[in-house]
């Protein structure tokens, strides 16, 4: 017998489950993300963006133009894309590259961007930086004498290095 004073091993009829519709809600939304990131990378073909081959600039359309200059270039065949214009340590390649891809498909995606694409200010300073480390023997002599004092770019008298005839 059953008193309503002994607890019951039975559960209460009408007692809301432990997970109610806001977990299944977030389970959907979850999974839906999920599966749009999934369905984004692959269409994007988001695994080449990991390696270091310039055909995958040119998955983009709007980088043709880019990539046949750089075929022109003089550093054609010393240099890829990522050389110039992704940092060289590690951390700061992976984030810049992140920043970019992530940047780089909102726009073109949304497609507000001038044509041709320009080279945003950071951006610019990472191929300034990269420049420097490759040819630092050569433009030692060159640099500011204490950091973070102005210097000219070197593409403004080397624009034709890395996209010849642009």
């Amino acid at each position: 017998m059953n008193t309503s004073d002994q607890p019951s091993s039975e559960p209460l009829l009408g007692a809301k489950p432990r997970f109610g519709r806001w977990a299944i809600l977030f389970s959907l939304l979850l999974g839906m993300l999920a599966g749009l990131g999934m369905f984004t990378f692959g269409y994007g073909n988001g695994a080449s963006y990991l390696s270091n081959n310039p055909q995958t600039c040119v998955n983009c359309h709007v980088m043709q133009d880019h990539m046949d200059s750089w075929q022109k270039s003089s550093h054609h065949h010393v240099a890829v894309c990522n050389d110039c214009h992704l940092p060289h340590d590690f951390v700061g390649k992976w984030v810049t590259k992140a920043d970019n891809g992530f940047f780089h498909s909102l726009a073109f995606t949304l497609g507000n961007y001038k044509n041709p694409i320009q080279i945003k200010p950071r951006n610019r300073r990472v191929t300034q930086s990269t420049c420097i480390d490759c040819h630092k023997d050569f433009v030692h002599s060159l640099l500011p004498s204490s950091a973070g004092q102005d210097m000219q770019s070197c593409v403004h008298c080397h624009s034709n290095v890395g996209h010849a005839l642009r």
